[in-house]
């Protein structure tokens, strides 16, 4: 089995504007190479919203270097940016935007969440983009629910589903630009999965609600991140002690400096200057201001 090289819990949550309550799960700060091409994770836990007229959320941001990838687990997400890409995620979507060359863009509650009220979860995952695509064009990739391949465990004893890469014939419907696999699963207490790898991907197991057993010896609780080593062993083994919600992030390394400064990922700290400047100069564009209907 593959050997666990580290486990790191983060109960404490922090807003992120008025509207996403997370949890920081890793960091490239902290955890550098050992998890690229991943740079960050943040966890939006079940939290509930009162109805409002208001709009909650985070308002005209930029970045530039990498990419964001957020899945909705409960609640709505309204996204806009300054490169045409916008739309409304609901449960079950994906969306995975490019920022490349350089983004503006905002994430707010969408109107009928908002009007409504309810329980919001969502996951925001960076990844982050090779030096040579770094200065790609900005894209977005609206994810739908029903079109994400969804493997059925043995014994209705959970699912995985398939947003970007492959498993066990199943392919994510995410474009990428390395080798990365995003799976997002659920397993229910009493039963034990054994999952394959590609030996020579980093490899995260997050766990966000539950408690796994790994491996048979390591207990992991909620709100957990797990590294594993790349030892040539491509086998996981996860029992849920409690009904688990998880993700499993692997990835080639991009084995390419990291430097990164608030909402800028680049490989040098001229890149991170020139990225300022260049959003200072109005190089990002600008969010369309549509009228009222």
């Amino acid at each position: 089995m593959k050997k666990v090289i580290g486990v790191y819990r983060n109960h404490q949550m922090h807003w992120v504007g008025d509207g996403f309550p997370v949890k920081n799960l890793f960091s490239y700060d902290r955890l550098g190479q050992a998890i690229s091409p991943f740079l960050l994770l943040d966890y939006a836990a079940p939290y509930p919203f009162a109805p409002t007229a208001e709009q909650h959320g985070v308002g005209s941001h930029p970045h530039r270097g990498f990419e964001t990838v957020t899945l909705a687990y409960q609640g709505e997400v309204s996204h806009k940016d300054s490169a045409g890409g916008g739309g409304t995620i609901q449960s079950g979507d994906v969306q995975w935007m490019t920022a490349g060359a350089g983004v503006v863009h905002e994430e707010f509650h969408s109107p009928d969440f908002a009007k409504n009220g309810g329980v919001f979860e969502m996951v925001q995952l960076w990844v982050n983009l090779p030096a040579k695509d770094k200065m790609t064009a900005p894209k977005y990739q609206a994810i739908l629910k029903q079109d994400i391949p969804v493997l059925e465990f043995a014994d209705q004893a959970g699912h995985l589903r398939v947003i970007a890469g492959e498993y066990a014939g199943q392919h994510g419907p995410a474009s990428t630009f390395s080798p990365v696999n995003v799976w997002d699963g659920v397993l229910k207490a009493g039963h034990a999965e054994l999952m394959h790898v590609p030996v020579d991907h980093n490899v995260l197991l997050v766990l966000l609600e539950g408690e796994l057993l790994l491996n048979g010896v390591q207990k992991v609780a909620d709100s957990s991140i797990v590294m594993f080593a790349q030892d040539g062993d491509p086998a996981l083994q996860l029992e849920a002690v409690q009904d688990a919600k998880f993700l499993l992030l692997t990835g080639k390394a991009l084995n390419e400096p990291i430097q990164g400064y608030g909402p800028f990922v680049m490989n040098t700290k001229d890149e991170i200057i020139q990225a300022f400047n260049d959003f200072n100069a109005g190089k990002f564009g600008e969010i369309p201001i549509q009228s009222a209907e």
